[in-house]
């Protein structure tokens, strides 16, 4: 029996049984279009996470107050941070560029007949330059302003739907009511999204000694935020600090660290991992769908040896051999595979699309999962097709002949 005509006897069973066929390369179907789509889901959440990376700068350090502990038992107090603190990093650390100090508290904002709870911030004005943020209308206050106290206000991206605004434009000069005082609003910033510490989009910003002097009404710092020289610097600036503000608060060698300094890049890298352990997770799910569709391939095949026992003594009778009838029963299982995994190709593609426009989810599709999920299938279609083929090819033809 020639190779050909072994590879056309195959094909024609199948198309002799198509909905049979069709059903069996559906566990295939299924299982390559949920590994494609899952995997581009999860990569573009790795990407996502990547983008968060960009906007925030990896060269930014975080410097909050910690819990003061006492004999191992946390007490009810906060360390403070001060103005002491920031000057001590500006005079002793080399490697940071810029300081930006905050003050941030929960308070009532109210504009005509709005009214609505935003995180009000009082910081310096080189807060754009340190936390990577830029103006959509308007201004940012200058430092003048700051010294001379002016009630002004800079608005948040994602306050103006608060206060029912449509357009950035329209608050340029608008005066709000913050804990009870007029400000005049005189610019508001680009949306940056969610970042690795909150939501920054929705609050206020206040010059720092209006909000020190007239809002809050004490010298505590919440945040202390520095910009540093460059990526290779970050190790050195954060010695730096330490150093520095230990110092400024007077620790001895042997007391732990009253604050805590963060590094976004590596909060978010954690995130990452974490995003890239989670889609490895749902493609090991969806890869089992594989497993069962394959093992769905091996009972139908199994099932058409049966039936086609009197077919394969002919066949033997008339001169095909063991491999004969092996490859015949094994090309049929590899093409259902190699057909359900290019229909599963589409269909993960397809359904990664329509997650992107309709759902509006981040998916990049990865061509090396494509490859790994189509070969897969082959390899299925191989492993599941071994046991009824070989089974086919060592039917004796005598028995296989007598079979009613």
């Amino acid at each position: 029996m020639l190779l050909d005509e072994t590879f056309r006897v195959a094909l024609a069973s199948l198309r002799a049984n198509k909905l049979r066929s069709l059903l069996t390369m559906l566990g295939i179907v299924i299982g390559v279009a949920a590994v494609i789509a899952m995997v581009a889901l999860g990569n573009g959440a790795e990407n996502a996470v990547k983008d968060r990376i960009a906007r925030l700068g990896t060269t930014v350090l975080q410097i909050n107050p910690q819990r003061v502990q006492q004999g191992g038992v946390g007490t009810s107090t906060i360390a403070k941070l001060s103005m002491q603190d920031v000057q001590s990093i500006l005079e002793r650390c080399p490697n940071v560029m810029a300081v930006n100090q905050q003050q941030d508290r929960p308070l009532q904002v109210v504009w005509k007949n709005r009214n609505t709870n935003v995180q009000v911030t009082g910081t310096a004005p080189n807060f754009l330059g340190v936390r990577g943020f830029a103006m959509a209308s308007g201004r940012m206050f200058t430092t003048a302003e700051d010294i001379a106290r002016q009630r002004l206000a800079v608005l948040g991206a994602d306050v103006l739907p608060q206060l029912g605004v449509a357009t950035s434009e329209a608050m340029i000069g608008e005066t709000i009511r913050i804990a009870g005082r007029q400000f005049t609003v005189i610019g508001v910033m680009e949306r940056k999204g969610t970042t690795g510490f909150g939501d920054a989009d929705e609050q206020i910003l206040i010059p720092f000694q209006t909000g020190r002097f007239q809002i809050f009404g004490n010298d505590r710092i919440n945040d202390i935020w520095t910009l540093v020289s460059s990526v290779d610097s970050l190790s050195v600036a954060m010695g730096e600090i330490q150093t520095a503000i230990r110092r400024s608060h007077h620790l001895r060698q042997e007391q732990a660290n009253d604050f805590s300094i963060r590094n976004q890049a590596d909060f978010l890298s954690v995130l990452s991992e974490t995003t890239a352990t989670f889609t490895a997770l749902l493609a090991g799910i969806a890869a089992v769908s594989l497993l069962v569709g394959g093992i769905g391939i091996m009972n139908i095949m199994l099932v058409s040896v049966t039936e086609r026992t009197r077919e394969i003594g002919i066949r033997k009778a008339l001169g095909a051999t063991r491999s004969n009838i092996l490859l015949q029963f094994l090309v049929e299982a590899v093409v259902l595979c190699l057909a359900g995994g290019a229909i599963g190709v589409a269909a993960g593609i397809g359904a990664s699309a329509v997650l992107r426009q309709s759902f509006g989810w981040e998916a990049a599709m990865d061509p090396s999962a494509v490859l790994i999920a189509f070969a897969f299938a082959a390899g299925v279609g191989i492993l599941f097709g071994v046991w009824p083929a070989r089974r086919a090819a060592v039917l004796d033809p005598i028995t296989a002949l007598r079979y009613e």
